[in-house]
Order: structure tokens, then C-alpha cells, then sequence
């Protein structure tokens, strides 16, 4: 009984004024409500995870969690919410928790030898070969795993992700005889879906041995060999020096590390031929100065979901795409496209839930269902954002042409190019169009 009044008066001291629809039930089974008809209830089965929630450990309470000595009840995203609102409130009163009163932000990795070849490829393949069957329970019918676009919000995750497919194709301007480089091409699905509907060769690489195997077969599956080629190789070490006329990256470059950066934008313009073009398409940092010390939930993501994962922010981004030489042509904010999406996953996660825990166990579930709400929520207040950014490569003659609007990336037609003026005797004038594919 000590106890149960010591925990219930910290906590009463500490939400004092606040509303919450939270109740905690102690391991000797005392409840106490913090509002008015509770929507999130808070077992707890241990006084470990009772003394990491007074002292507002969330990252240790996120474990107590996965390992079964925190039971959760309630939807999910009540669940991340109130959390984060559990969280603001230790941070209010406890100076040095401040950290604490943010959710979910940029990953830092805490070991030597960060973003070797062989430290990117083992913390690849921790997050990635979970199981293809794991990921296919709750992944659209292409397994994309990453952030869909949607034009309504109305559509269904296999529709939406393949409207960002077509937009990704569009942006990059992709036309019949091209060569596609996919960075970081998961299970293969922008690569097909750029052979199958633009009629490009492509490469794809992975540091993922079971997405690299299941590509294959599903290229194969689709007689699409020998036009697709999926490669087992870190970025660093692809060897085609200007081989390929378009580059894409999506959801690879926060696994690349903030000080390679640099490296990573120049081995894409080592890559890329000269006027070809590359987009970028990943998570982003609210922090502007980007040190790493994100908001609470890094430990753990760190720890159990992205192993070294860092994040920057857009300018830090484009500092180095610019560094790297190349004109920067279009950013685009996918922000609310990635809550929405990550609502959906987690909720076809929910609905399989049975089948998640037998393929890849009940630790593993509960991990991915906390991340990704955690991080739908973070989308969702704006603690994080997602941006793609194309950019061209010059060539010896000067910048690359460009489309005079953006009409291309929506409407299916030929796209009329704006190069050099005209100095002509009778003044300056727009150069004869060009066209080209969307």
C-alpha cells in the first residue's frame, strides 16, 4: 500500500491540472484514473517498470513494454498520444527530463566504427531480414516500405503507393531505353514498376540478403530479366562512373550517417551522367542543427528498430547536394502523407496480429506497433518531416533543361523544356522547345 500511494501522489503532483483519459493499475492491482472515462489503461507487472515511469525513462519504459512487464490497452494512437502528453508533463517538472517532452526524433548510433561497410550492412539487415512474410502482412501488394502518396487521402495503401511510384517516375522524367538506378531498392517494387510502365533498364542495391532474394524471384516471376538487375552491394562500392541516365534513392540516405553525407551525394553524382537527374526521398529533421539529440524514443529506436539510424535537416540536405555540385530543381514536402501512411500499416499490422506474432514473434510485434505509431504521431505534430528533392547534374554545356512548370509530375503528357536563352540581335528570347516524357 506504501507504494501505491507514493506512485499515485508523484504522479497526481505531476498532472495536476491535467485531463487524461489514463488509468494505471499497479502490479498489487490498485487502479488510479487521471480523467474522466479512461481510454488508455497502463498495466503494470513489475515495480522495474513502475520506477522507470516515475522517473520518466520513457526509452526504458518503451522495454519494459516489448519485454512483457508493461501491459497496453487502447487504440493505439490514444495510446501514443497520451504518452507524449504523459512525457511533457515529467519534463515540465523536472528540468533536466526536457528532452523528454519531444517524441521520437533523430537516431544516433553510440558504438566505434559507425558507418563502416560492415556496420551499415549488419544494422541494415537487423531492421530488414526480419522476414518477407513478416512484412508482407501489413506492406501494400509491391511491399514498399515507405511513405505512399495519396491525392485525397481516400485510397487504399496498395493505391497510394503506387501513385508515389508513378510520382517518383514522373518527377524523374523516366522514358523508353533509360537506365534506372534504385539506392537502397528494398524489395524491388519502384524498379518494376519503372520497367513495366516506362520501359527503362534498371539497377537496383541492397544490403538486405532477403530483399535482394525476393526481388530476384519476383523479377524473375515477371520475366523481367535481364532488363532488371538486383545486387547484393553497398552504395560505396557500385563501380558505373556516369552509367546511369536517372538515379532514385528512397528511404536509404537515413541510413547513411550525417558526416557521409557528402560522400553520398558525391557518389551519386559519380554515378549519375552528366544532365541526368536523381531524387532523394527520405525522413528529415525538425532541428535545424541536427546534433542528435532528438526527442524522447531515440534510445529505443536505436536500440531495437533502426540501428545507427541519423537524420538531418532539409537545409543540411541541400548544403550537400549543392556541394556535390548539383542544381537543385524541386523539394516537396510528404509530411502528412507518411502519418497517414504509417496509420494504415500500423493498422493492417493490428489486424494480423496472430500471424505477425507466429512469423516473427510477440516482442518483434510489439516493437513495430509502438515505432510505427510512435513515429505517425511524430509525422502527425510535425516532429518530423519527409522530403524529396530532385536535383540535375550539369554537363559540360551548363545547367540541365528543365520543365517550365510542375505540370508534368500530375498530367500525362509531353513535357516542353526550358534551356539556354536565345541572345539573338533582336533581344533575349526563350529557346525553341524541346520535349520530353513525363
Amino acid at each position: 500500500m506504501a507504494l501505491q500511494h507514493r506512485v499515485f501522489r508523484f504522479l497526481a503532483r505531476r498532472l495536476a491540472g491535467r485531463d487524461l483519459p489514463l488509468r494505471l493499475v499497479l502490479p498489487d492491482g490498485a487502479t488510479c484514473d487521471f480523467g474522466a472515462a479512461p481510454k488508455v489503461v497502463l498495466r503494470f507487472k513489475s515495480r522495474r517498470a513502475l520506477a522507470r515511469l516515475c522517473r520518466g525513462d520513457v526509452d526504458r519504459l518503451a522495454e519494459c513494454y516489448v519485454e512483457g512487464d508493461l501491459a497496453v490497452e487502447g487504440a493505439v494512437h490514444e495510446v501514443i498520444a497520451i504518452g507524449a502528453a504523459l512525457a511533457e508533463a515529467l519534463a515540465a517538472a523536472a528540468p533536466r527530463l526536457a528532452a523528454l517532452a519531444r517524441f521520437l526524433a533523430t537516431w544516433r548510433g553510440r558504438l566505434a566504427g559507425k558507418h563502416s561497410r560492415r556496420r551499415d550492412a549488419a544494422a541494415i539487415r537487423y531492421h530488414y531480414d526480419v522476414s518477407n512474410e513478416f512484412y508482407a502482412l501489413w506492406l501494400d501488394r509491391n511491399l514498399v516500405y515507405s511513405c505512399a502518396y495519396f491525392h485525397d487521402g481516400t485510397e487504399s495503401i496498395d493505391t497510394a503507393q503506387e501513385q508515389k511510384l508513378d510520382h517518383i517516375c514522373r518527377k524523374l522524367r523516366l522514358s523508353q531505353g533509360e537506365r534506372l538506378l534504385d539506392i537502397g531498392c528494398g524489395w524491388g517494387g519502384l524498379l518494376l514498376w519503372a520497367a513495366q510502365h516506362y520501359g527503362v533498364t534498371g539497377v537496383g542495391v541492397t544490403l538486405s540478403e532477403r530483399q535482394c532474394e525476393y526481388a530476384r524471384r519476383r523479377i524473375a516471376r515477371e520475366g523481367m530479366e535481364g532488363l532488371i538487375e538486383i545486387r547484393l552491394q553497398d552504395y560505396r562500392d557500385i563501380p558505373e562512373d556516369s552509367g546511369f541516365d536517372k538515379i532514385a534513392s528512397v528511404g536509404m540516405f537515413e541510413h547513411v550517417g550525417r558526416r557521409n553525407l557528402g560522400l553520398y551525394f558525391r557518389t551519386i553524382d559519380r554515378l549519375l551522367k552528366p544532365g541526368g537527374l536523381a531524387l532523394n526521398h527520405g525522413i528529415t529533421a525538425m532541428d535545424r542543427e541536427s546534433r542528435g539529440n532528438g526527442p524522447a524514443g531515440g534510445a529505443f529506436l536505436d536500440n531495437y528498430v533502426f540501428p545507427d539510424g541519423e537524420l538531418a535537416h532539409l537545409s543540411r540536405v541541400l548544403y550537400d547536394m549543392a556541394g556535390a555540385g548539383f542544381d537543385i530543381l524541386d523539394v516537396e514536402s510528404l509530411r502528412p502523407h507518411y502519418a497517414l501512411t504509417l496509420q494504415h500499416w500500423v493498422r493492417r499490422l493490428e489486424e494480423k496480429r496472430a500471424a505477425a506474432i507466429a512469423t516473427a514473434g510477440a516482442e518483434r510485434y510489439r516493437i513495430w506497433r509502438i515505432f510505427m505509431a510512435g513515429t505517425a504521431h511524430a509525422f502527425d505534430a510535425g516532429l518530423l518531416d519527409l522530403h524529396q528533392v530532385l536535383v540535375a547534374k550539369r554537363s559540360a554545356a551548363g545547367p540541365a533543361p528543365r520543365p517550365w512548370t510542375r505540370a508534368y509530375q500530375y498530367r500525362d503528357e509531353k513535357v516542353p523544356l526550358a534551356g539556354a536563352l536565345d541572345w539573338s540581335e533582336d533581344g533575349v528570347s526563350a529557346p525553341a522547345s524541346a520535349e520530353a516524357k513525363p
